[in-house]
């Protein structure tokens, strides 16, 4: 059942859950995602990331993702993640994406705040909900490191002002805002120091569903205190990519493989047992 951010982010905020959103660059990824939110009855979110244009083209993958969130058992939204370029998010819209992220977290504060208007004012003729970073964390999507950020230089992250984050998301008219407070993206080095009570108070100020990029590789007591905090969506890919690539690296030692689909079948399984894994926590079910 394709449904828009707004709505399943409704879900979410009534069921104090949260939901995850998977990125799904290929087909693997989308039955995996799917197949573990039917399992457990909980609303998904499909993602496509602006960075995955080369590997993954938004006008191949991204009507095939629409296709599968209308016929899921459960409600779905289609998500662009990490829109640098508003260009490319309207043809998301016009494929028929129903959330959509701008992403102008490294641009000076009032250009960013000028361009997420904009986008939300494009966004709202489809009906589709948006959401915006303010901030910027220790990596960017794709584990690509931030200058100025952790592990980058020795500033540290570039953690969201709550003040400035009520008056951006009043004069932008976002329906999600993703903060700054400790996570990153990609593989984790070493166990993430996130400042927990910084969502806490951010929630409590702009009265918005919060976003946690960098999912992958936080700990459970961490997501469960982020949730309670405020947290409604959790971006998580990069630990779900790697068990499937794991899980075909073990196929491939075990047995002489003929047959590609052999191995993206051992891949999508793996994913989709992961995914499950990180749906149980964000739901409240383990």
């Amino acid at each position: 059942m394709l449904v828009n951010l707004v709505e399943i982010l409704k879900i979410a905020e009534e069921k104090k859950c949260a939901v995850g959103a998977f990125n799904t660059p290929n087909l693997e990824c989308v039955n995996a995602v799917l197949a573990a939110a039917e399992k457990l009855n909980v609303p998904v979110i499909l993602s496509h990331a602006e960075l995955h244009e080369e590997v993954s083209p938004l006008a191949k993958i991204g009507p095939v993702m629409v296709a599968a969130a209308k016929a899921a058992k459960v409600p779905a939204c289609v998500h662009l993640d990490h829109c640098e370029t508003l260009s490319y998010m309207e043809k998301a819209l016009e494929i028929g994406f129903t959330g959509v992220m701008y992403d102008g977290s490294l641009l000076p504060y009032e250009e960013n705040l000028a361009n997420t208007r904009t986008a939300v004012a494009m966004a709202k003729k489809y009906n589709c909900g948006v959401e915006a970073e303010l901030g910027a964390l220790a990596a960017r999507e794709g584990g690509a490191p931030v200058e100025g950020a952790a592990g980058a230089a020795p500033a540290g992250p570039v953690y969201t002002d709550p003040d400035q984050a009520v008056v951006f998301c009043k004069e932008t008219g976002i329906d999600a805002l993703a903060p700054s407070f400790g996570t990153a993206h990609g593989i984790y080095k070493s166990k993430p120091v996130l400042d927990l009570e910084l969502v806490h108070v951010i929630a409590e100020k702009t009265g918005l569903p919060l976003v946690m990029h960098g999912g992958s590789g936080v700990s459970p007591e961490d997501y469960r205190t982020g949730i309670s905090y405020g947290l409604r969506k959790i971006n998580y890919y990069s630990y779900m990519s790697k068990a499937g690539t794991q899980a075909v690296k073990e196929l491939l030692e075990k047995e002489d493989v003929t047959f590609f689909h052999d191995l993206a079948f051992a891949a999508e399984k793996a994913m989709e047992a992961d995914a499950e894994k990180a749906m149980r926590i964000f739901a409240g079910l383990a």
